[in-house]
């Protein structure tokens, strides 16, 4: 049992390497030069409402609410 255990950790670590490594490798954006105070640039997101993907851009609501978009990295990740 603890030789399968061992072996497994191995597994998931050699695994976890070759996967960092080959995302490494990719090219990342180049990140957006907003500012604190910036106006938002447009953008559309689409979102479930229980029946069907709808779209929402920020147009939407430009001028008539105040808009708080949250990030949740590990989300739906199982991580």
């Amino acid at each position: 049992m603890r030789k399968h255990l061992l072996a497994l950790s191995a597994l998931l670590l050699a695994a976890s390497l070759v996967s960092q490594s080959s995302a490494a490798d990719k090219a990342a954006p180049a990140p957006p030069a907003l500012k604190v105070g910036d106006v938002a640039p447009e953008f559309k997101l689409q979102y479930f409402d229980g029946n069907d993907l709808k779209d929402v851009t920020l147009s939407q609501y430009r001028g008539k609410k105040n808009v708080v978009l949250a990030f949740y990295i590990f989300a739906f990740t199982g991580g």
